[in-house]
């Protein structure tokens, strides 16, 4: 994001890289429950948490802070 609040394609572009990581991360997951692989499935979440982590701490550099949703 530029100086001035603008989202700009170098932000795009590593948004874009994380979502991706994110995404690959859970399918692992996803396989690691599909099979019953305790073991995997330990290291799987935890790879996936710090996907999400890594996510996270770039939306909050950029400024980005999330909200609760009200019911």
């Amino acid at each position: 994001m530029d100086a001035n609040g603008v989202i700009d394609d170098g932000f795009l572009r590593r948004y874009r890289e994380l979502l991706d990581a994110e995404d690959a991360a859970f399918d692992e997951l996803e396989h690691a429950v599909e099979e019953g692989d305790r073991e995997h499935y330990e290291l799987d979440l935890e790879s996936w948490k710090s996907t999400v982590a890594k996510r996270m701490a770039f939306l909050d550099r950029q400024g980005f802070t999330p909200i609760a949703a009200s019911a």
